[in-house]
């Protein structure tokens, strides 16, 4: 496995050319991850370009992630921790942002250890070109084992070619943005899920300076087995529907779906072969996931038996995940469309984002 604190050699003069040119503070929202911040904590620590400054966001722990980065804190100048009480990502990052005494902020995630240039790279594309006002990093996979290493195949957008090296989608647990570009976004919704792509949406809406880093690399830890990801894929499915969100995911599932129904149909009261067309439908999914992130292997690797099996076990919990958070959040319908949410605080803070059709039916979730 390689080294996720120095992923790639750089040469210390660049370190040394952009490192006075702007302050950053580094924003962190944690809750839970007492088993993944030290390793967060020490890849921060050794960034060739230090933040000016680091605010850990506790969202609520109930392990001991607060006391950890508060030990971690001590001694280091310019690094705190705010506590959110028990808060969404959203909300966190939020907290994280108005502490931020600089014009530019950092974001990272817990679970993430980020390349010893991470920082380094993202600051030098706001020097080489000043009209830049966001900077998307670039997240990879952690190489965790044999199980991660499908479940990347399975649900893990590969990356695409870009001008400057492969790029994925873009990240805010790998980006730097001026604070003003968070003000003008209406800063992150409140939810526990989706507030990501709903945020980056809004930036996009706003047509400012975009630049891309695609070697500042955050290492990204996946779920360790299928119960976490059936947990995981569940929390994130209900919260997305809440925040309406399924035209971008849980519609495009369900029609899949609704395809193989009828051949079921027919396997059930004709021949049993027909429920041969939607496992094979199935087979060519879960084969064209493992082909298209191969990354360089050849079709030995891809055809490998146990990694189809497992990846294919793996997509359908996900699949799974998604309708039993759909079915989760048709069956609190309180949560959705509550009198609170409208027009949420955190959820205004330009004109065009006052009661925003995306955070109607957004409730505050914890």
């Amino acid at each position: 496995m390689p080294d996720l604190v120095a992923h790639a050699a750089q040469p210390r003069a660049l370190a040394d050319t952009y490192s006075d040119q702007l302050a950053v503070t580094l924003v962190v929202p944690l809750r839970n991850e007492q088993r993944s911040v030290d390793s967060l904590v020490r890849t921060i620590a050794f960034q060739s370009r230090p933040p000016d400054a680091v605010i850990f966001v506790d969202a609520g722990s109930t392990d001991a992630t607060a006391e950890r980065v508060t030990a971690a804190c001590a001694g280091r100048p310019g690094w705190s921790v705010e506590y959110a009480g028990r808060a969404t990502p959203g909300r966190a990052r939020n907290v994280g942002i108005e502490a931020a005494a600089t014009d530019w902020v950092a974001l990272t995630d817990g679970g993430i250890e980020l390349d010893r240039y991470w920082l380094e790279r993202m600051v030098r594309m706001t020097v080489l070109s000043p009209a830049v006002d966001v900077v998307w990093g670039h997240y990879e996979p952690a190489p965790d084992g044999w199980f991660a290493g499908c479940a990347r195949l399975a649900y893990v957008t590969p990356p695409r070619c870009g001008p400057h090296g492969p790029v994925r989608d873009r990240s805010v647990a790998s980006c730097l943005l001026r604070r003003l570009v968070w003000e003008q976004a209406g800063r992150f919704p409140d939810l526990r899920a989706a507030e990501d792509r709903i945020f980056i949406r809004r930036v996009d809406a706003l047509g400012v300076g975009i630049a891309v880093a695609p070697e500042a690399v955050a290492w990204w830890h996946l779920q360790a087995g299928l119960r976490q990801t059936f947990a995981r894929f569940r929390t994130y499915s209900e919260v997305n529907v809440r925040a309406g969100e399924q035209d971008r995911w849980h519609h495009r599932v369900a029609r899949m779906y609704l395809v193989g129904i009828p051949f079921v149909v027919l396997a059930a009261r004709y021949r049993r072969r027909w429920v041969l067309f939607p496992l094979v439908g199935a087979a060519i999914r879960v084969g064209r996931s493992i082909w298209r992130g191969r990354e360089g292997h050849g079709l030995w690797w891809a055809a490998h038996p146990a990694r189809f099996v497992t990846v294919a076990a793996i997509m359908a919990t996900v699949d799974v995940a998604t309708f039993v958070g759909w079915r989760d959040s048709l069956c609190h319908p309180e949560n959705l469309c509550h009198p609170e949410n409208l027009c949420h605080p955190e959820n205004l803070g330009h004109p065009e984002n006052l009661c925003h059709s995306e955070n109607l039916c957004a409730p505050k979730v914890t």
